[in-house]
């Protein structure tokens, strides 16, 4: 259901796709479209409250073009990252289920495998930190999830000389309490570039 203030607008209503530089060495994983942002613009993190947050910091990380994300047409432009989703289309009350999860898997595996020059993968949220551990488990990367702790900052060095650094997704329930704050969330992408060799 549209909100009020888009009533005017077509949403994009599909599959959203990722987005970025396909020489990515950092691939920021999120969780699924918002409902009111990627699934009306049509690109991830673009036209919500939680892609008001990255934005910048990505912008001051140097790997976005500019600060604000407002549509697919806006000239935004990613050097070194590339933003996907564990699900690409929004789910009901912004959670996807176990189901679509395993629905989506498919699709992340083979993007994992067309971004050949990554080194480290960035999970916003726990959903999507999960996703990627079971991505890596049929990819036979690993064996278990459970040396596997999700909180913010935390680091692994993984068997295919990728680094998974988790962190709290930007979701305004975690920025408006002051769970997430810009500096916590600058410092992962400072410790993003430089793991990934970006200087």
């Amino acid at each position: 259901m549209k909100r009020r203030a888009y009533a005017d607008q077509e949403y994009w209503g599909r599959p959203v796709p990722s987005f970025g530089d396909e020489q990515a060495r950092v691939l920021v994983l999120g969780l699924a479209p918002g409902a009111h942002g990627s699934n009306r613009t049509g690109r991830m993190f673009t036209g919500d409250g939680s892609g008001d947050f990255l934005f910048p910091v990505l912008h001051e990380a140097a790997f976005a073009s500019q600060a604000k994300a407002v549509t697919r047409d806006d000239g935004m432009r990613l050097t070194g990252l590339w933003i996907s989703a564990v699900v690409h289309c929004a789910p009901p009350g912004n959670k996807p289920t176990p189901e679509e999860q395993r629905n989506c898997a498919p699709w992340l595996d083979e993007e994992m495998g067309l971004l050949s020059t990554l080194r480290v993968v960035v999970c916003l949220g726990k959903i999507a930190f999960d996703g990627f551990l079971n991505h890596q488990l049929r990819a036979g990367r690993i064996s278990a999830r459970t040396k596997f702790q999700f909180r913010h900052g935390a680091e692994y060095a993984l068997p295919n000389e990728i680094t998974l650094i988790a962190s709290y997704h930007p979701s305004l329930q975690n920025t408006n309490t002051g769970k997430l704050t810009r500096a916590m969330f600058l410092d992962v992408f400072k410790r993003a570039r430089t793991v990934a060799g970006l200087g």
